[in-house]
């Protein structure tokens, strides 16, 4: 910091020795003042300089940079009614950010959802033909457009960042009151979705779709930069830092000084948003509904020795039996990535949270074909409170044959510093002969399988994932100079219940989770993997599928379920219909 203040007085002194000689002086020394001060400012400015090699920013800001970014957060009339209205004694009215049309919804995103009204609520739908876009809260009814037709919206629970609203007719505006702006949804395709604070770091991690990246592989991240504000629309009035990696839907930054420190000050009620946006000629930023999350950083002590994340949607059926299984083998707390379920998935997991026996968070996610993003949120979320993370679906199950323990094979390995996964191959199960849902569960009820195993799925230790956070599902990269281990399948494997009924596997042809994987009903890459075999497009039943992918049977997994859950006097399972159950009192016993 020193040179560039000594280059400056330096300069200086040339300037004034020069006007002495001259009779232009005032207007030159004033033309060179002025230009002296363009420069400090482009300089106090630069996010590329900010930084240096670490990406740990020290918390110091001068007075003008609070109140540039002061200005930047008051810039236009949304912010300056909610700034107004913070300064009132009364809660700040909700307003809408931004709608984001889905294939089938449209979610409108708040600012200060807790003003939300919890019943009767609407979603107005304004035809393309209104001329005017949006509309002030001063505005009078006889100037405002006049909806063409309301539907109920929905209000998710907890209290979310968005409420659901069903989908518009093309062309058309979306709002909530006649008093709010009205907003044509964007595409959920094109869109800045979710970001994270590492506190690692102190870097900013973007989830973004839109770039097309490759699967599995980084791009160049010079392609890209991160901007931080409020509205993006204005350039002059946004921040920006370079890329330090990009892959998949994942964009890393290191975070600008002011906006690090805003987002650690007492000043959430209008946090900036982050979005991405690409170098050159035609350069493109996204649009964005991301405002940053901020996790709090890792604990050294009192760490869950094991746990899991997975993404649903519409498996509350699953879900009790899935989550008392694995708390029995060792499992101490879940992260469930709720896909937007419209079935019991929230009743059903709020129930086993308050048994106050599972440790269960469910987080709201509703992007769509982001599983890989999904599990890098997840991944950074746990990574503060787990040792070890499993990332498994519902219908996968985790099975020790011999007498060695899930936390054995855990400590076995934590006592290896190199090793940073562990892959275990999955057993796909075929519908066993059955042509109705098992009310045993399906550890039980499906116990007819293929001879050979299909794929892997890892257990990580999460501090230990590539910057990156690439993964294919299955596993993650990791950093430099760690590795994995595949797992003997006489030691740990996965009973992946995949191929069950057909009521149940039909579902799947409805919509893939996957980034990369096309959903079924697409004439496209038909021969994939992650197609049933033989089975085309279209979700017809075969007339033999109940005794399809039968080539091994295998009751290793139910004869110990019978023995380590079944009640002794009506032998049903904990997770029956009608079966109250305590779980505590068996395991003592």
């Amino acid at each position: 910091m020193m040179r560039p203040s000594m280059k400056h007085r330096r300069r200086a002194g040339g300037g004034r020795s020069w006007a002495r000689g001259s009779s232009a002086s005032p207007s030159w020394f004033l033309l060179f003042a002025f230009l002296c001060c363009a420069l400090f400012a482009a300089v106090a400015f630069s996010t590329f300089r900010i930084f240096g090699v670490s990406f740990r920013p020290v918390l110091m800001l001068p007075t003008w940079q609070n109140s540039a970014i002061n200005a930047m957060a008051t810039d236009h009339s949304f912010f300056t009614f909610a700034a107004t209205k913070n300064r009132s004694d009364n809660p700040p009215s909700v307003r809408i950010e931004e709608a984001i049309s889905f294939p089938d919804q449209v979610l409108l995103f708040l600012q200060f959802p807790g003003s939300l009204p919890r019943s009767d609520l609407a979603c107005l739908y304004y035809p393309p033909s209104n001329p005017t876009t949006t509309i002030s809260s001063s505005s009078s009814s006889s100037s405002s457009p006049v909806a063409q037709f309301h539907l109920p919206a929905t209000i998710p629970s907890p209290l979310p960042s968005f409420v659901r609203c069903p989908l518009a007719p093309r062309g058309f505006f979306v709002s909530l009151s006649p008093d709010l702006p009205l907003f044509q949804p964007r595409p959920w395709d094109h869109l800045v979705y979710a970001a994270i604070l590492d506190p690692h770091d102190n870097s900013s991690i973007v989830f973004a779709k839109g770039f097309n990246l490759r699967p599995a592989r980084l791009a160049d991240p010079s392609r890209y930069e991160c901007v931080y504000g409020w509205n993006f629309a204005k350039p002059n009035y946004f921040m920006t830092s370079p890329v330090l990696t990009a892959a998949q839907e994942i964009i890393r930054c290191p975070t600008p000084h002011s906006i690090l420190l805003r987002l650690r000050s007492h000043a959430v009620l209008n946090p900036p948003l982050v979005s991405v946006k690409t170098k050159g000629r035609g350069a493109v930023t996204l649009p964005s509904v991301a405002h940053h999350e901020i996790l709090s950083p890792s604990r050294r002590q009192g760490r869950h020795t094991m746990c899991v994340c997975t993404m649903v949607r519409n498996q509350a059926r699953f879900l009790p039996e899935w989550i008392i299984y694995h708390s029995r083998l060792g499992v101490e707390r879940w992260f469930i990535y709720d896909n937007d379920s419209d079935d019991d998935t929230e009743q059903v997991l709020e129930s086993m949270d308050a048994s106050s026996d599972y440790n269960v968070t469910r987080h709201l996610w509703p992007w769509v074909k982001t599983q890989e993003a999904g599990f890098a949120h997840c991944a950074l979320r746990a990574r503060g409170h787990c040792r070890w993370v499993g990332f498994i679906d519902v219908d996968e199950f985790l099975y020790l044959p011999t007498n060695v323990t899930l936390h054995d094979v855990l400590r076995n390995y934590s006592r290896k510093p190199r090793i940073g996964e562990l892959r275990i191959t999955c057993h796909s199960f075929g519908p066993s002969g059955r042509r109705t849902v098992p009310s045993e569960g399906v550890m039980a009820g499906y116990t007819c399988r293929l001879s050979a195993p299909e794929r892997h799925k890892s257990i990580v230790r999460p501090e230990v994932l590539n910057p990156s956070l690439i993964n294919v599902v299955h596993h993650f990269h990791l950093k430099d100079g760690m590795r994995y281990v595949n797992m003997e399948k006489g030691l740990i494997v996965i009973n992946h219940y995949k191929y069950q009924v057909w009521q149940v596997f039909k579902e799947k042809f409805y919509r893939r989770v996957a980034t990369y994987v096309v959903d079924w009903q697409i004439e496209e890459n038909v021969g994939s993997k992650d197609r049933a075999p033989g089975l085309g497009t279209k979700a017809v039943e075969p007339s033999d599928w109940p005794s399809r992918f039968c080539e091994v049977h295998d009751t290793g997994l139910k004869d110990w379920v019978s023995v380590a859950f079944a009640n002794p006097r009506t032998g049903l399972l904990p997770w029956q219909k009608g079966e109250e159950f305590d779980l505590i009192h068996h395991f003592d016993t």
